[in-house]
């Protein structure tokens, strides 16, 4: 599984002209699934990022949380984060997991952000749906986390 954070000062997500969630300083979690993972592994990648440590500190280090800053967190499933790009022009997307697999996992990620940051501080996407996801990057800072299996 993988997760693309984006460190942002703001984001938001409309489906069908509607917000459905909206927040200020803090993440955007686009959430990816594949084959073979594990509600243990979403257990551990919910811990790391909401462990993780990319918001400056007061000497200008990354060196501060999500919970150290109070902010928000936004979770959209995002199936081409496994889009295979090596041969031709357009992406394969078969290492991307079955909804059936997949949409379980993501619910399990976002309430394993919510048992930790609280519940308001946690918005979603809606898993399956056309989605307009707007951000402010702030640095710009993204980082890549990828749950290995075995770990």
């Amino acid at each position: 599984m993988k997760a693309w954070i984006q460190r942002v000062t703001e984001a938001s997500v409309d489906v069908e002209g509607e917000r459905i969630a909206e927040i200020g300083r803090g993440y955007l979690v686009l959430f990816g699934v594949t084959h073979g993972d594990t509600e243990d592994l979403v257990r551990k990648l919910a811990k790391r990022i909401v462990a993780l440590r990319i918001f400056e500190d007061e000497n200008g280090k990354t060196n501060r949380s999500i919970v150290d800053v109070g902010g928000s967190v936004i979770v959209v499933s995002q199936f081409t984060l496994y889009a295979d790009t090596e041969h031709g022009h357009r992406p394969g997307f078969s290492a991307a997991a079955r909804p059936e697999l997949a949409e379980p996992l993501y619910g399990l990620l976002v309430s394993e952000l919510r048992a930790a940051l609280g519940r308001d501080r946690v918005g979603t996407g809606r898993f399956g749906a056309e989605m307009k996801v707007r951000l402010l990057n702030d640095g710009p800072f993204s980082v890549e986390l990828v749950e290995p299996r075995g770990s």
